[in-house]
């Protein structure tokens, strides 16, 4: 038997801590949550995803009455970017969450399908991580790649054997 541990960087930082371009990423993140249609969870979620070329595309989650064919904040501005700007690596995704009237305190946590799609967009783009920033009213946690929030990785070179 072998055993491993995994491990991933993680940085929790104030608001004023944190870069100007960080900070407008986030905001955009923020000001989404306003286009989330969740009338089941009434659990608001915004993403921005900033990209190379200084285009920031947003996303809001979209819920659906048959749960599986809503679709995740992040998701939809990943996808945004990749339909509209192929070419384009995400420096930054950002993500805010929003319930009972106010942000939460701490950062929410992308699902599975969610952080398989920031994996995936990131390896499309060799020598680009995607650094990642979930916002908390107390903190915002910052990955400085995506790959730290799915340490055992599944991308396309897995599908070849």
């Amino acid at each position: 038997m072998k055993e491993f541990k995994l491990t991933a960087k993680m940085r929790a930082y104030k608001w004023d801590e944190l870069t100007e371009e960080q900070r407008r990423v986030v905001e955009v993140a923020k000001e989404q949550i306003k286009r989330s249609y969740c009338p089941y969870s009434g659990f608001h979620v915004g993403a921005g995803a900033l990209l190379a070329n200084g285009e920031i595309m947003r996303g809001a989650n979209q819920e659906n009455a048959a749960y599986p064919s809503g679709l995740c904040a992040e998701r939809v501005a990943l996808f945004a970017a990749g339909a509209l700007y192929p070419d384009q690596p995400v420096k930054k995704l950002a993500i805010a969450c929003y319930t009972g009237g106010h942000f939460t305190k701490e950062p929410g946590s992308p699902c599975g399908s969610c952080r398989q799609v920031m994996l995936e967009t990131e390896h499309r783009y060799p020598n680009h991580k995607m650094e990642v920033l979930l916002y908390g009213e107390d903190a915002t946690y910052v990955f400085e790649s995506a790959a730290d929030l799915l340490p055992l990785i599944f991308v396309s070179e897995n599908l070849k054997g």
